[in-house]
């Protein structure tokens, strides 16, 4: 019934198009906590500059960042480039065709193992996502918080279970589209549902209390201050620390705030910067932070190649990037420094 269903129902998804181990595993990576509709530009794309894990393997990071820039999650980009230089390193360039090989590489955890040993290799293994917990739960109207120790066993030990026939990655492509397109958080169309019938959270009535999940902490408050600092045609930017938050991206250089509208450091990176001046203020929400950016302008005195310091700061590299040409398209930006450079371009138009 499940089945018939899917393969009847499924989106087009341009990852179910194709059964290359590379191409699926790039395209569970990016699902990871990302909406579909968001995902499908970027997979394309970076298909198209990395058509290969030994193109993948050989690109430089900062090059891997920039085609991941705004999908957001970036240790997820970071993990994948050094999973292909493992791959080709210690397989030939070939994804190992289990989902035990698959969790010998660096980032591939359970879910994307059971994801890609599945769809690409046909192994009868599960996985489990929020899609498919949220199903399961229901299903068995489980009372164990899913997200707990004992209820992700629980969610993995039912899918087991089913993962099993001819086509198991059929089987959990299902489950998670059935969790995605009906069996929905809030509302869940029960009579679209090709397995109600054997919905045990629908004969209790408890649909909308299923799955058990605890409060999520509220995000921490987290205040920074940046500055877009020119010198000619050139921005000042730093690349930060590969084990910070956005670790390998490039950003207008900050530091981070003791509380909101704290005074910005005298001294920042070994340079004294000029005509420094207020722009304003940006918001961004992660998922377990809320960050407020204080917006500086400023100039990078003098003429010569020093730029300052990353002595004790938050970059491994400062430079002066120029505009013209490729500029900043050839570098890993996040949303957050977008934003950065946005509002201190509106200030000075």
């Amino acid at each position: 019934m499940l089945l018939a269903w899917y393969r009847r129902e499924k989106r087009d998804l341009p990852w179910r198009r194709s059964r290359d181990p590379y191409a699926i595993w790039l395209s569970e990576v990016m699902l990871q906590q990302t909406r579909v509709e968001t995902v499908i530009p970027y997979w394309s794309r970076f298909l198209g500059a990395f058509p290969t894990v030994h193109a993948l393997a050989e690109a430089p990071l900062d090059l891997v960042l920039a085609q991941w820039s705004g999908l957001g999650y970036y240790r997820r980009a970071r993990l994948l480039h050094r999973g292909a230089q493992s791959i080709v390193a210690e397989h030939g360039g070939r994804l190992p065709p289990s989902s035990e090989g698959l969790r010998s590489i660096p980032g591939i955890g359970p879910y994307t193992a059971g994801a890609v040993a599945s769809i690409a290799f046909g192994e009868e293994v599960p996985l489990v996502d929020g899609n498919v917990a949220r199903v399961l739960a229901r299903i068995r109207a489980m009372d164990l918080d899913v997200k707990s120790t004992a209820g992700v066993a629980r969610s993995w030990a039912l899918a087991a279970e089913l993962a099993k026939g001819e086509d198991p990655g059929a089987w959990n492509q299902a489950l998670m589209e059935l969790g995605a397109t009906v069996c929905t958080p809030r509302a869940p169309a029960c009579d679209r549902c090709p397995v109600a019938h054997l919905c045990e959270a629908r004969r209790q009535g408890r649909t909308d209390s299923l799955p058990v999940v605890g409060k999520k902490a509220p995000p921490k408050a987290w205040y920074r201050a940046a500055i877009v600092a020119e010198r000619g045609t050139k921005l000042l930017l730093g690349r930060r620390r590969p084990e910070l938050p956005f670790g390998g991206l490039w950003e207008p250089p900050g530091v981070d705030l003791a509380a909101r509208g704290s005074h910005l450091p005298k001294s920042l990176f070994g340079t004294s910067f000029t005509d420094l001046r207020k722009v304003g203020r940006v918001e961004h929400v992660l998922t377990h932070r809320r960050m407020t950016v204080t917006v500086w302008k400023a100039t990078v005195p003098g003429r010569g190649a020093r730029v300052g310091s990353v002595v004790g700061t938050d970059y491994d590299r400062l430079e002066l990037v120029d505009l013209r040409g490729a500029g900043l398209a050839s570098l890993g930006i996040s949303t957050l420094a977008r934003k950065i450079l946005a509002l201190a371009h509106e200030a000075v138009c």
